[in-house]
């Protein structure tokens, strides 16, 4: 199991800032929360493997009586149904043992699965062996464990699955046939047909694992963008309930102020409480003026801080990441031959300022001296380039960029060691990730590359960014 940290900015922050993403995210290091321990804890239901034995019950115990009773074909019934009677005692002790919507742990339900092998394999020892049609079955315990248990477990169930395709490969009791009529497949075809059903075994769980693996990647990154997303979102609404708040605080302190007048003007000046009452009428004005200027200021911000120009944008990205060494230039303007050369006014969006943001952070994390933000406009698109002088990105991830859990830069020498991490920690691109996914929620498209002539030594990472103009732009309303 991968953590996640829940914190946007990649986990390859130099040395002197490698509390960045504790801070960010508001919680200290050791109490990050692993995004990937809630979507994998527990991720089979007892439910679910108890509701599939008792289909495989009902299918084996069907089978057992056609063969027996239907076809006339001899076979050991009262073995075969004590076997098929293991499965549900397992099965009722479990139900009563515990609730239907228990999660197993992977141990829990890797030790369900191996007795379920272990039961196949006893029943197909009694009924043929693998001349047994019904010896396919020995893919689905497999398959079930590569789809939702850990590489480890999944080895298990797979090592003891060929353990007892090979056993029941020498079964001493034939296939029921008719009366008085055997029938034994040859014994080259049977070794073909145990090789066959190991390597299946083999292919499908590691086919299954791999493809679960993808996804659950794929689901824990998102999850972790679903988290950022919604929680710059919250900080953005902040603004809004503030002003909302001064509004339903200034009735009840302009009750207090007036109160504090009555019984002022009452009592007299010469009153003991005069002074008092005073200092309470001057306190209630001091925090409905304060009220007043958090509601004009959230007013405002609603109407121009949630719009600022490209310039101001790139800016507002570029302060976090300035002062640590390493230079960053920015750069605005119209496009050659764009017939407009206003500059863009764009709406200040977290998937925005983060997307970037941590895109120009990483350029930070691996710059030598410079670093490169421009901002370019036409008519109809605007393009943001982030251009580093570090080592680049290694060919062999190029077109995995993007991808949760890729590293961004490579290991295999062709950087410095003068430009190592510090810490000497690579990265799992999920930074990468969120900042692409987060940036294409909002029309744009993410590509990569490197800075340098083909062939040769990449001199720099180039990430560029391109958006429909449509799409950010905060048109200004007309009049």
């Amino acid at each position: 199991m991968i953590p996640i940290p829940l914190p946007l900015k990649d986990d390859r922050r130099k040395s002197d800032r490698s509390d960045g993403a504790a801070a960010w995210s508001g919680r200290p290091p050791d109490e990050q929360v692993p995004v990937s321990a809630l979507l994998e804890s527990g991720k089979v239901r007892l439910n679910t493997l108890v509701g599939l034995r008792w289909l495989a019950v009902a299918g084996q115990t069907l089978t057992i009586m056609l063969v027996y009773f239907g076809l006339g074909f001899p076979l050991e019934l009262v073995l075969c149904l004590g076997i098929i009677g293991a499965s549900v005692a397992l099965n009722v002790a479990l139900s009563l043992r515990f609730p239907p919507t228990r999660r197993l742990t992977d141990t829990e339900a890797a030790s369900y699965l191996a007795f379920d092998v272990v039961q196949l394999s006893a029943l197909l020892m009694l009924t043929g062996g693998l001349q047994n049609p019904f010896a396919l079955l020995f893919l689905a315990p497999a398959t079930i464990s590569a789809t939702t248990l850990s590489l480890r477990s999944t080895l298990i169930v797979c090592g003891l699955t060929m353990v007892g395709i090979a056993l029941i490969s020498l079964a001493p009791w034939p296939l029921p046939w008719y009366p008085g009529e055997s029938f034994v497949l040859p014994e080259l075809y049977m070794i073909g047909h145990t090789v066959a059903l190991i390597l299946g075994v083999g292919f499908t769980a590691g086919y299954a694992w791999r493809v679960s693996a993808e996804t659950n990647r794929m689901s824990r990154a998102l999850a972790a963008t679903q988290f950022v997303l919604a929680r710059e979102q919250k900080l953005s609404a902040l603004g809004g309930l503030a002003a909302a708040a001064a509004h339903e605080l200034g009735t009840p302190l302009g009750t207090i102020a007036v109160t504090a007048k009555e019984l002022e003007r009452e009592l007299g000046q010469d009153s003991a409480h005069a002074e008092d009452l005073a200092l309470i009428r001057d306190q209630a004005k001091r925090c409905r003026e304060i009220l007043m200027r958090l509601a004009q200021s959230s007013d405002a911000e609603d109407a121009h801080y949630s719009r600022l120009s490209l310039p101001a944008l790139l800016e507002e990205i570029a302060e976090p990441h300035s002062g640590f060494g390493v230079a960053i230039a920015i750069s605005a303007r119209p496009a050659p031959g764009a017939a407009e050369d206003r500059e863009p006014q764009i709406w200040r969006r977290p998937e925005i300022l983060y997307g970037l943001g941590n895109l120009l952070e990483n350029a930070v994390d691996f710059a030598r001296a410079d670093v490169r933000f421009d901002a370019r406009w036409t008519d109809g698109e605007i393009s943001i380039e982030i251009r580093d002088d570090g080592p680049g990105f290694s060919q062999e991830i190029m077109d995995l960029l993007g991808e949760p859990y890729v590293t961004t830069r490579g290991s295999d020498g062709r950087i410095d060691p003068p430009y190592h991490d510090p810490d000497g920690h690579q990265g799992m691109g999920l930074g990468f990730f969120i900042a692409k996914t987060l940036i294409e929620r909002t029309g744009g498209q993410v590509s990569f590359g490197n800075v340098g002539a083909e062939g040769t030594l990449p001199e720099g990472a180039l990430v560029r960014v391109l958006w429909p103009r449509s799409a950010i732009e905060a048109r200004r309303p007309e009049g």
